[in-house]
């Protein structure tokens, strides 16, 4: 592994500045040669990055280079190669939406963090939700809702007031944004396998936008989402520094 890494870069100074440093120390193995691609940048990037490289296997290892970080090891140029060798491995499965639109064209697209749907306009949003093809909620009126994996659990989740999943719970968060009514509900814990459809009620009047890791899709009617258990990312985090400690630390601060 330590020998084929595979490096790459957002477009941010440092990130660039980072790049061409490791690259001259430790050279460059084209990706299709590769054993590790190590990801310079921000959590991002390091989204980008997971995107980019689906399907090819290869477990990612990012180095902070952004601002938060949270998906990233501490950067350093030295060892890097005894680093890869201890680091630990997590297995993440991200999210499928597939989002049906006013027009009838649908759009699928995957999502390692969340999958959220937004007001587009300047009312509230009207959602109806369905889990596993039964309803659970007649009507949500709010500017949003979205489903977060444990991976995604601390960013726009946690924000929305959602909770905190550990790495290796197999369940997903359904967080509600700025709900009105019911004024108090927070959302929801589902099974990790639990197939969620969000319908948009009144979308000529109220628009509402779907968005899959920053893939936007708009005036959408109809959203399914659940766990895509056949898709693999791997990542690799420097010993005790993992995702799991990550998640578990983000709760005492």
């Amino acid at each position: 592994m330590t020998s084929n890494m595979h490096f790459t870069a957002s477009h941010a100074e440092p990130a660039q500045a980072a790049l061409a440093a490791l690259t001259a120390r430790y050279g460059q193995t084209p990706l299709e040669r590769a054993e590790v691609v190590v990801a310079l940048g921000g959590d991002g990037f390091m989204l980008q990055t997971l995107h980019a490289t689906q399907g090819r296997g290869l477990p990612v290892y990012g180095m902070n280079r952004g601002t938060v970080g949270f998906l990233m090891n501490v950067y350093g140029a030295d060892d890097l190669p005894a680093r890869l060798d201890a680091a630990e491995l997590t297995v993440i499965n991200p999210l499928r939406m597939r989002a049906t639109c006013a027009d009838g064209t649908c759009h699928e697209a995957l999502a390692i963090n969340e999958v959220s749907l937004l007001r587009e306009g300047p009312q509230a949003a009207k959602l109806r939700i369905h889990v596993d093809g039964r309803l659970r909620m007649e009507e949500l009126v709010c500017d949003g809702a979205l489903v977060a994996t444990p991976a995604g659990s601390t960013a726009y989740n946690y924000s929305a007031h959602g909770p905190i999943l550990p790495i290796n719970s197999e369940v997903l968060a359904l967080t509600a944004i700025a709900p009105f009514r019911p004024r108090r509900w927070r959302g929801a814990l589902l099974p990790k396998g639990a197939e969620v459809l969000v319908e948009v009620l009144n979308p000529e009047r109220r628009p509402v936008m779907a968005d899959a890791d920053s893939r936007s899709v708009r005036h959408v009617t109809r959203v399914h989402i659940r766990s895509a258990d056949d898709i693999r990312h791997r990542l690799l985090f420097d010993p005790g520094h993992g995702l799991d400690e990550r998640l578990l630390r983000e709760q005492f601060v």
